[in-house]
């Protein structure tokens, strides 16, 4: 099956807004005994529905055909329904929603009616809100805790970080609500800094380039006074004891969205996994793991990449040499955070025990 290249949108790979650099899907992207419509129910994914209609759920941007009468074709929710049809002879996934309530014009409270008599009626009109959430792409619950609490920033940021001297009171470790003193040079712009632990460095496993160091987050603390180098804050939440010696950076404001759609990267990659954050080296389905690929390679929120377990080293009776045993195709994973030399990824499937240094690459 040919690679094809989806097009970016704003930031985001909007359905509707693809590109196909070769000729339309053909019938074999659809998955043996696929149904003709699903509804979508609360808890689903769009990984999970893809994975329903499709053998290869990143193809889902290339078969989507959008509904033009529902204002945000792109958002899945609750109750709506998928379909299967065909377009030129061509499979085509598309979508009914039977009582739009996110497309309703929430400007006015009033309707107006036109009488008989050419007067008009204005009737109190009941405002509709959304109670039902968009589906997210994959399962929040595996990422959540890495959608902002773990930052990867370049050496000696930390290092040159303002860093906690003392609690109320001289303690040495606080807690949620616990007011600290921290010494070092503060934005005067930013009111709210993230408490930060010096945790895993990344180092390429082939070229030996330092990619990055993870910051990993104690807790958020707002700013109530400044007096020469001194910042007094408030712990607003801790997810850790915050100790004497950890760092503060001012807070990220850059999200990992949930709206995002799986598709193949836009160039060919070709990297490692370098960290598995279970404390563990085995991988398995549902694991957080970091590649040694980012920006700056072209890798993007929503590129699915398989995974190719490193074929073991066998020695050869024949010729007494040690050979090294091809990689195999055992996983699948889906990028949902990306720094500039490293990414984050979620392993959406796991045939066999994946370990750290297995390759990923183009599904």
């Amino acid at each position: 099956m040919k690679h094809r290249i989806a097009r970016l949108c704003s930031g985001i790979l909007l359905l509707g807004c693809v590109t196909f650099t070769t000729a339309g899907p053909s019938k074999d992207v659809l998955k043996q005994g696929h149904p003709q419509q699903y509804t979508v129910v609360k808890g689903d994914t769009l990984w999970g529905i893809a994975s329903t209609f499709l053998e290869a759920p990143w193809f889902w941007p290339e078969i989507w055909h959008v509904n033009k009468q529902i204002k945000n074709p792109h958002l899945i929710y609750p109750g709506d329904v998928v379909r299967l049809i065909y377009v030129n002879g061509e499979p085509r996934l598309t979508m009914d929603r039977q009582n739009d309530v996110n497309d309703m014009d929430a400007g006015s409270d009033v309707t107006s009616t036109k009488m008989p008599d050419g007067s008009v009626k204005l009737s109190p009109r009941i405002r509709a809100s959304v109670l039902d959430t968009v589906i997210p792409a994959i399962p929040l619950d595996a990422i959540q805790g890495f959608l902002l609490n773990n930052r990867v920033i370049d050496q000696g940021v930390l290092e040159s970080a303002p860093y906690v001297i003392a609690g109320n009171e001289q303690h040495i470790s606080m807690g949620a609500g616990d007011k600290l003193y921290a010494r070092g040079q503060f934005k005067e712009e930013s009111s709210a800094y993230g408490i930060y632990r010096k945790g895993e460095v990344f180092v390429d496993p082939d070229t030996k380039e330092f990619l990055g160091v993870v910051a990993e987050e104690m807790g958020l603390a707002k700013t109530l006074q400044y007096e020469n180098d001194i910042s007094t804050l408030r712990l607003i939440r801790t997810r850790q004891e915050v100790n004497v010696g950890d760092r503060l950076l001012p807070t990220d404001e850059s999200k990992v969205d949930s709206i995002f759609y799986p598709k193949s990267p836009s160039v060919p990659i070709k990297g490692k996994i370098i960290h598995v954050f279970s404390g563990v080296r085995n991988v398995s389905q549902y694991n957080v793991v970091a590649v040694n690929r980012g920006e700056r390679d072209k890798l993007a929120i929503g590129d699915v990449l398989a995974i190719y377990r490193k074929g073991e080293q066998v020695r050869d009776n024949v010729t007494r040499e040690l050979v090294q045993l091809p990689s195999e195709r055992s996983g699948i994973m889906i990028i949902f955070k990306v720094f500039n030399k490293v990414s984050f990824g979620l392993i959406l499937k796991a045939e066999t025990t994946l370990k750290v240094l297995d390759e990923v690459k183009n599904p």
